[in-house]
């Protein structure tokens, strides 16, 4: 008899980040936020500077870009069509030492189903995918919180493997 796979063991996609880089407040920003909206179908907050820098007027507290955040079945649903834009390939230093990875994509005009308009402009983004095993709650939670056993965590060959098996993805060195 075979040998059942431990299902906490189990590798899936936590949570997908997509956010747009503006650099200024203003009209751009609301594209930007519209823009990410129509992408993903979740509303967008606005994300603020955190230094100073006086050559581009930037201080802290200042809106410069948008994102969204991605759970369950739309994070999933997004990452296909965002790995399509990317024609399914993917480059092994785009992931981290546990198993997280993100990449950019240089115009939003490239996922399928979305049509230009001149109003908004064309701006590229980038995806940030995070991804976890059954137990990482362990660690987040506020009353118990306990730390993830080396075993536990996810590497960054696993990572990649994941992501060729379950998304179809191509790594390249």
């Amino acid at each position: 008899m075979m040998a059942e796979e431990n299902k906490m063991r189990e590798i899936r996609v936590a949570k997908v980040t997509v956010n747009m880089g503006v650099g200024q407040p203003g009209e751009g920003l609301k594209n930007a936020q519209t823009i990410l909206e129509m992408i993903t179908g979740t509303k967008s907050v606005q994300t603020q500077a955190k230094v100073r820098l006086p050559t581009w007027n930037i201080r802290p507290g200042l809106p410069i870009g948008a994102k969204t955040t991605l759970r369950k079945q739309k994070a999933q649903d997004f990452l296909k069509r965002a790995f399509l834009a990317k024609s399914n390939t993917l480059k092994k230093k785009n992931f981290d030492k546990m198993g997280n990875f993100g990449f950019g994509i240089r115009e939003h005009i490239d996922l399928q189903g979305i049509k230009y308009d001149p109003k908004m402009g064309i701006r590229g983004f980038d995806v940030l995918v995070s991804l976890e095993r059954p137990g990482y709650r362990v660690s987040k939670r506020k009353l118990g919180k306990g730390t993830i056993g080396r075993t536990h965590v996810i590497t960054r060959d696993e990572g990649i493997a994941f992501v060729e098996k379950k998304f179809g993805v191509k790594v390249n060195d």
